[in-house]
Parts: structure tokens; C-alpha cells; sequence
């Protein structure tokens, strides 16, 4: 007998993976499965009863009734009401296959660098302004950070993206002061926990100090750089631990920002290694994905299983 059966292949136990290929292949087969998934989690745990909102009557038998149209509906038996599992979701209003939706968000989750419109308009064999729009909806709107505060001990970083000040004068040169230009990239972030990305506007010490209150709870222990703007936390917080960088010390005992730096080497690699250029418009977007697979990322459930089910939570 071989070690395996390769006709059912499952993920082995050594694999980093939480939710393989195959398996996304045999729970997710077609586009009625899909379907079937939104109208189960959003509606009807049996795929039969629901709540109908027209005639107020709890846990009524509803049917799907096969149209020309192709509607993606189920229609309440009592008063014919229709209810559609994609409407208020991502996929509302849009052609695009949902198994071709399923297949991205897998996609999206998979890779740890992040997914090219390019590459994804090669994977699932849509134009690339689809692809585009799908990877967008995805960041802006399943990946949209909380604004639940962060707590413990908090490092607090800012860098910068995009061009680099001796090419000012290239810049205003060429006019060219949008896709080019630095870009405030200020990061947060609990040692073991959750981080919070955000673009901001400048580095302005109200700006900046802003930020920290709103998303940072009183009881934190800081710890940053000797940036001036970061002078008076200690007035608010518990306490304001910083290191020297400018005297080359980047540890000392538990005072140090490594993790939110090594964050920001992950994301400027993934910019430059798969989307060489983001412009101001979108930088939020991306910041948020990749500071919702740092959040996720040790996660029981597999990252995949978690964002559909934020799909049907809109």
C-alpha cells in the first residue's frame, strides 16, 4: 500500500498550513457551494428556516426557486419575500464568480507577501481592473482594522514610505508629488498581541500624541525612540521607557522597538517585492492587510475561515 492515498490527499501534520488547497477545493467545489455557505451563516443554520422580515414570522421555510435570471435568491414559502445571501456583502452588485471571490480571499490568506492584482488576474482569469477591485473591497473593507485599544506593553514606532529626501528636488521638478513623495507610516504595536498601522497626515506632535491616546489605554508601559514628539508620555501612561539610536543602541534589557521595526522590514519588503509602488490614496489599504495577518496570525482557526466569516458578518 503507498504511504498515502492520491486520490484524497490531506495536509500533513508538519505543514504551517491551517487550510490547504485541497481542502478549500472540497468544501468550496463550485459557486452553489458558496452560495450555500453565505445563505447557511448569514440567514439559515438548516439551509431551510429562517427569520422572514416581511412577514414577521421566526423560522419559516424559505425556498430556492431556479429563474432565467439566475437570481441568487431564496424566496419565503409564507409571503414570498426574497432574501439574497450576497446583498450588504462584499460581493453585492458584482458578476464575478463567488467561487472566483472564495478563491482570492484563500489566496489573500495564504500568502504571507501579500497578492498582486497582477498575480491574481493570472490565478483566477479576470481582467486586471476585476482583479484590482477585488483585492481592494478585501483591504478596505474584511481587513479594516478595529478600533479596540491596545494595552500592556506598547512599542510605538513611526517610518516613512516613498521616496527618500535627497530626491526632493527630482520631485518637485518633475511635478511628480503624489506616488513619490514620504509617506508617515505610524505603527503600534503589543509585544505578543495586536499591532495598529496607520497613514497619517504628518508628524506633527499633535498628530502623532493623538493617535497614542485614542488607541493606547492609560495602564501601558511605552516604549520608543528618542524622538522629541514623543517626550510627555509618561505624563499619561504608567510609564515611557526609550531607547538611544542615535548612540547605536537598539536593546537594552526589555527596552527596545524591534517588534514593531521588524514589522515595518516585513512591509516595506512586501511593498517593494510584490507591489513596487503604492500611491498615498491606497497606502491605508495595504497597511491594512498586513497588520490583519500579524493580528491573525496565531489564530486557531485558519485565517481564510476567519475573514469569510467576517464577510457575512457586514
Amino acid at each position: 500500500m503507498p504511504p498515502v492515498d492520491r486520490k484524497n490527499p490531506i495536509r500533513a501534520k508538519s505543514s504551517e498550513s491551517s487550510y490547504s488547497l485541497m481542502e478549500f477545493m472540497r468544501e468550496f467545489p463550485d459557486d452553489d457551494a458558496c452560495l450555500q455557505w453565505l445563505w447557511r451563516n448569514r440567514y439559515s443554520e438548516d439551509g431551510k428556516h429562517a427569520d422572514c422580515p416581511k412577514c414577521e414570522r421566526v423560522h419559516v421555510e424559505f425556498k430556492q426557486y431556479r429563474t432565467k435570471q439566475r437570481r441568487q435568491t431564496w424566496t419565503c414559502t409564507q409571503c414570498g419575500h426574497h432574501v439574497q445571501p450576497t446583498a450588504g456583502t462584499i460581493f453585492e452588485g458584482s458578476s464575478t464568480s463567488l467561487h472566483l471571490w472564495f478563491f482570492a480571499c484563500h489566496l489573500m490568506t495564504s500568502t504571507r507577501c501579500g497578492l498582486s492584482a497582477k498575480q491574481l488576474e493570472r490565478e483566477i482569469g479576470v481582467t486586471y481592473k476585476t482583479a484590482w477591485r477585488m483585492l481592494n473591497k478585501i483591504r478596505t473593507q474584511l481587513m479594516k482594522q478595529d478600533g479596540e485599544a491596545l494595552s500592556g506593553d506598547v512599542e510605538i514606532d513611526e517610518t516613512y514610505h516613498g521616496g527618500k529626501p535627497r530626491a526632493r528636488a527630482l520631485r518637485e521638478r518633475t511635478g511628480n508629488t503624489d506616488k513619490t513623495r514620504r509617506q508617515v507610516v505610524f505603527g503600534m504595536v503589543e509585544r505578543g498581541g495586536r499591532i495598529r498601522a496607520t497613514h497619517l497626515p504628518n508628524t506633527g506632535g499633535a498628530t502623532i500624541k493623538g493617535e497614542i491616546y485614542q488607541h493606547v489605554l492609560p495602564e501601558s508601559m511605552i516604549f520608543t525612540d528618542e524622538w522629541p514628539t514623543y517626550l510627555g508620555l509618561s505624563r499619561r501612561y504608567i510609564a515611557h521607557r526609550r531607547i538611544r539610536h542615535k548612540d547605536r543602541i537598539y536593546v537594552d534589557g526589555d527596552v527596545h522597538t524591534q517588534t514593531i521595526e521588524g514589522f515595518f522590514g516585513n512591509l516595506k519588503n512586501g511593498i517593494r517585492g510584490t507591489y513596487h509602488s503604492v500611491s498615498s490614496k491606497w497606502l491605508q489599504s495595504y497597511l491594512n492587510e498586513y497588520a490583519w495577518r500579524y493580528n491573525h496570525r496565531h489564530d486557531r482557526r485558519a485565517m481564510f475561515e476567519t475573514l469569510l466569516l467576517r464577510s457575512a458578518a457586514l
